[in-house]
């Protein structure tokens, strides 16, 4: 897979802003519902090396950055916070605290398994007052209610499978850069 428009304006947006590529990126894909995981090769002629690609959902409100609007932020992101290491798959979430589990008293819990907490870095776009992405609490993170993967169904993060979203949260270290865009 060649690297071509995410990964070019990820480089443009990270020179602009004065960000220093991580070793690995998430870059959202809004418009195929699609999460991309690479990996920084310095061996490799572009900049990343695809991983692998994985199903997501984002915002059934659409693409928007204004606090309270429940839409998915676009741009350059980093993950500010991990939340959930350790717990069983299952394991449900109501702000950043344990509630229980999917297979007793939680089974569509909104927020399940593992959290990413994204934090914008473009001011005035996903980072500043009424659009900053971390006091909207935008994450990556699973749901009980699996099915509805692959289309928008959040309330403005990135929901994944428990299956893609947990080798991801023990590979990825706070401090990843994820980027966001329409397509």
């Amino acid at each position: 897979m060649t690297t071509g428009k995410p990964i070019n304006d990820f480089v443009r947006t990270c020179r602009q802003q004065g960000v220093v590529a991580t070793r690995y990126l998430l870059t959202v894909n809004i418009a195929q519902q699609t999460t991309t995981l690479w990996e920084r090769d310095i061996a490799y002629a572009p900049p990343f090396r695809w991983v692998k690609t994985f199903r997501c959902s984002t915002s059934k409100y659409g693409i928007g950055e204004k606090a309270g609007s429940n839409m998915t932020p676009r741009g350059l992101h980093r993950v500010a916070k991990k939340i959930g290491g350790g717990w069983p798959v299952g394991a449900a979430w109501k702000s950043r605290q344990l509630i229980g589990f999917t297979w007793t008293d939680q089974p569509m819990t909104p927020i399940a398994h593992r959290i990413f907490w994204l934090e914008g870095l473009e001011p005035g776009r996903n980072r500043g007052e009424g659009i900053d992405s971390r006091e909207r609490f935008i994450y990556i993170h699973g749901t009980g209610n699996e099915p509805t993967i692959g289309r928008p169904d959040s309330h403005g993060c990135v929901h994944l499978s428990a299956n893609d979203l947990i080798p991801l949260y023990d590979k990825l270290p706070e401090g990843t850069l994820v980027w966001i865009a329409e397509n």
